[in-house]
């Protein structure tokens, strides 16, 4: 019988301990990465704003996307379409900043559709301006045309300059 290669926590769900970059794809094994977020973190509404933003003004919305994740999972029922679009805007941003723009594009703007409801700014989210940044980064990345490497066109988006804020 061969032991399976895969990472496994306690429970028998498979996890990856593999080192990560800024924008969370694998490394190999023993390579250096980017410390990553401590998963089922529980946060107020403040603290994972002010978590989040550090991390997206550093350029790695992808671990700004798991702090969002802790807050969809944890937080209040009436609030958890807000932090799964808030995730979905970091994602968005990931998988751009990875030269994927179409799954960028659409999980932008995906996330700017779930969390327009929230109009009111909880937590002092600049929805408005989220809603905004996020439909006009899509437009951009899909219109870009981006670098050709290894013959196929590679359309980049710098992660930490292109970070939006999230407070007003």
């Amino acid at each position: 019988m061969t032991e399976n290669p895969r990472d496994r926590d306690g429970e028998g769900r498979a996890r990856s301990a593999r080192p990560r970059d800024g924008l969370g794809r694998p490394l190999p094994y023993g390579a250096v990465g980017v410390e990553r977020q401590p998963e089922g973190v529980v946060r107020s509404p403040a603290e994972t704003v002010r978590e989040a933003q550090l991390l997206l003004d550093a350029g790695k919305p992808f671990h700004a996307h798991e702090v969002f994740e802790d807050a969809w999972k944890s937080g209040p029922e009436e609030e958890r379409a807000l932090w799964r679009g808030m995730a979905q805007l970091a994602v968005g941003l990931t998988h751009a900043a990875r030269g994927n723009t179409a799954g960028g594009a659409r999980l932008l703007l995906r996330g700017a559709g779930g969390i327009a409801p929230y109009r009111d700014g909880p937590h002092g989210l600049d929805i408005g301006g989220l809603v905004g940044w996020a439909r006009e980064l899509a437009a951009r990345v899909e219109a870009s045309e981006g670098t050709v490497e290894a013959g196929r066109t590679v359309r980049v988006v710098d992660a930490a300059r292109e970070a939006p804020r999230l407070s007003g």
